[in-house]
């Protein structure tokens, strides 16, 4: 389908996605070969956690041999927070290092920042995995934390530097064939990865949420007025268009509102290609979520 002005306004809603601030961590993980470096991109990023207190990562893009500090394979990872409490961002950053990528053989983790706002220690919660026996070295150019371990060694650099950015920006796709849902998805996130700056932590997400809820100590719960399987029962209250069964949603962070919305204009049109998809909309929430606004329809102006 070539997407003219009226396709983008007949599939996409006169709607916006809200979205808020956060801090964010920007790495390069290396390691010998592209199956480590992928199986600890993949690893440290597997588990968006903002919603419940934790760190949220994704993988922005993969690197070559000559993209490294180090010569070696490697990813760019962002992380990211949703609170100033930087301490907190810090514990939170080195469960995920310590646990998904030091363990991997042969990996280093390097600053990959862009105009940082401060910067972390890694040498508390990480470096002193070695237990007192760590050192520090100049390597490649950059202030390295050598961690000894038994497949020798883990490196990272001495200091991160975090930045300021925007998280929760979104936009669903609603169709009603299964196989759209990962084909328009897979799509969405190759368009989105060729920007740089933003990651889709959640890639494509089944499960839509709410900030209010019913069991506060679960944190936010399905966003039910889109929920396809309660249509019969909410009725009049249920938000789902007909002939809709599926609406799946592509969540995005940003290190700045323009590179963010590049990477939703890329993604939505890049799910309107596909038939099967009869409405794009987005999640808002009256301003609870954040004091972003992101008007869909204003991105192909």
């Amino acid at each position: 389908m070539k997407k003219t002005t009226e396709n983008i306004h007949f599939k996409v809603e006169d709607t916006y996605c809200e979205a808020f601030k956060g801090v964010c961590c920007r790495v390069i993980v290396t390691a010998e070969d592209h199956e480590t470096v992928r199986r600890a991109a993949y690893d440290a990023t597997s588990t968006p956690g903002t919603v419940i207190g934790r760190v949220e990562g994704g993988i922005e893009s993969w690197l070559g041999m000559n993209q490294t500090p180090d010569g070696r394979n490697g990813a760019i990872l962002q992380f990211w927070y949703n609170t100033d409490d930087i301490e907190k961002f810090e514990l939170e950053l080195s469960y995920r290092i310590r646990q998904d990528i030091l363990v991997k053989p042969f990996t280093s983790l390097f600053d990959a920042s862009i105009d940082p706002v401060g910067k972390i220690g890694t040498m508390k919660n990480v470096g002193h995995c070695g237990d007192g026996y760590e050192w520090e070295e100049t390597l490649y150019g950059r202030e390295m934390i050598v961690v000894p371990i038994a497949i020798p060694d883990f490196k990272i650099e001495r200091e991160f530097g975090y930045m300021k950015g925007i998280m929760g920006a979104n936009f669903w796709y609603m169709c009603s064939e299964k196989e759209t849902v990962t084909e328009a998805g897979k799509a969405a996130l190759n368009a989105i990865e060729e920007v740089k700056g933003v990651v889709a932590p959640f890639d494509i997400c089944s499960a839509a949420s709410k900030p209010e809820t019913n069991y506060p100590w679960i944190g936010p719960t399905t966003n039910h007025p889109y929920c396809p399987s309660l249509k019969s029962v909410l009725n009049e209250v249920s938000q789902v268009p007909e002939n809709v069964n599926y609406i799946p949603e592509i969540v995005l962070n940003g290190l700045n509102q323009k590179v963010l919305e590049e990477g939703m204009k890329v993604g939505i049109e890049a799910v309107i290609d596909f038939d099967d998809v009869s409405l794009v909309s987005a999640g808002n929430y009256n301003g609870l979520l954040g004091e972003y606004k992101i008007d869909l329809r204003s991105l192909f102006e």
